[in-house]
């Protein structure tokens, strides 16, 4: 549902979105929330808020490994190579660095610590093999985000547990620490050589950089069961504290009305997308829609952004060739103005509307509009200059450049 956003702390934001694994090239799925929820940030700075922003990167995992193994190589090699390269695409697009990208494995005590903490407080237990279990049950008001009852998520489970899991008390418990395999990187752990489960990372990087409590979590609606789930469990039970005071989830990016696979062979990465279009295209095009909706991918929709950001760069140039008149602005221009502001106010209106940015671009577009209609060489220099910085200063809340390479 919407609510009202009030922060915990007046004029600051604190916002935890989850990050790619970094085993190859993000591809466009990832890019949806990247720029999503960058924008989501550079307007809460638009508006004055003080935003900590924090992106993780999962750089251990089995992808990972089977990956160094494949390349005879250590695990960390390739997650680096990946964050580089995801670095370099977020550039490309636009995407504002985090304020910190923290990264699973510079935080392996931190996540001992907490299941020590869970352990402690009879929310986790120790199986013989060393696997360290969160006990799904204890915490009492599990499934309070995905809304999934715990007995019906019981009976949906097949009746032979999964290999490796024969230690878990409940078949909704899940994995906070697991033993080593032969040929992975692993830690030394009170239980056990081994690493650390998907889940605890985000809920521990977000308590180290930005408190029990946050404001915003964010990531892609695949992520809200079990992943944020689990990280609500696992916070709420070790802090004590009410994990997220509100999320947000973007829905699913299809290719031409089907699902993205590598099996279907629509599978697109970030860098791939690049060759064909300036990446200034793609974020125009996931600014589009709404972010809740689930969102299609096709080289027409992708045509269709890139004469829509053509329309605005173009007014934009064309604003920045008028010189304009020294003259004092006219009645007529006077109303001009008023209709800017109004602009303005509709384009305000529709990012704090649950951050349509679809209709914060129409609205950029009727400035657009606006300008190629009234703004000329013989218009007084202030109204030239008003609308001009106007129309750049709303396209770099969007994160959208309005300077031609």
């Amino acid at each position: 549902r919407k609510e009202e956003f009030k922060p915990i702390t007046p004029g600051e934001v604190k916002m935890y979105v989850c990050g790619p694994t970094v085993y190859n090239l993000i591809h466009i799925g990832n890019a949806r929330p990247m720029i999503m929820f960058d924008t989501v940030r550079r307007y809460f700075e638009y508006k004055g808020y003080k935003v900590k922003f924090v992106s993780n990167f999962t750089d251990v995992d089995d992808k990972i490994i089977k990956k160094a193994n494949e390349e005879g190589v250590d695990a960390h090699i390739i997650s680096e190579r990946y964050i580089a390269e995801c670095k370099k695409d977020m550039k490309d697009m636009n995407v504002e660095p985090a304020t910190v990208h923290p990264q699973a494995t510079q935080e392996i005590q931190g996540m001992i610590d907490m299941i020590q903490t869970l352990i402690d407080k009879g929310h986790a237990y120790v199986a013989e093999d060393g696997t360290v279990y969160f006990k799904t049950r204890s915490f009492a008001e599990y499934g309070k985000l995905s809304h999934k009852n715990l007995d019906e998520l019981q009976s949906g489970f097949r009746e032979i547990k999964v290999t490796g899991e024969e230690g878990k008390e409940d078949l909704n418990d899940f994995v906070l620490w697991k033993p080593k395999k032969e040929g992975e990187p692993y830690w030394e752990s009170p239980w056990c050589q081994g690493r650390p489960g998907w889940h605890i990372e985000c809920s521990v990087m977000a308590k180290r950089y930005l408190g029990d409590s946050i404001d915003i979590h964010a990531g892609g609606e695949d992520l809200i069961f079990p992943h944020h789930e689990n990280e609500i469990a696992q916070s709420e039970c070790a802090n004590d504290k009410p994990f997220a005071a509100y999320w947000m989830h973007n829905g699913f990016l299809n290719i031409d009305n089907k699902k993205m696979s590598k099996s279907l062979g629509n599978f697109f990465t970030v860098r791939e997308i690049s060759e064909k279009y300036d990446l200034q295209v793609l974020r125009f095009f996931m600014l589009s829609a709404h972010y809740r909706s689930p969102l299609n991918f096709s080289a027409d929709l992708m045509a269709a952004s890139k004469n829509g950001l053509e329309r605005v760069l173009t007014a934009v140039e064309r604003l920045e060739g008028i010189q304009g008149t020294d003259a004092a602005m006219s009645d007529e221009e006077k109303a001009v103005m008023s209709q800017v502001e109004a602009l303005v106010k509709k384009f305000e209106d529709s990012m704090e509307d649950d951050f349509n940015t679809a209709d914060a671009i129409s609205a950029i577009f009727e400035l657009v509009k606006l300008a190629n209609v009234h703004v000329t060489a013989e218009s007084c220099a202030e109204l030239a200059e008003a609308v001009r910085s106007t129309i750049k200063k709303l396209c770099d809340v969007l994160g959208i450049i309005t300077e031609r390479e």
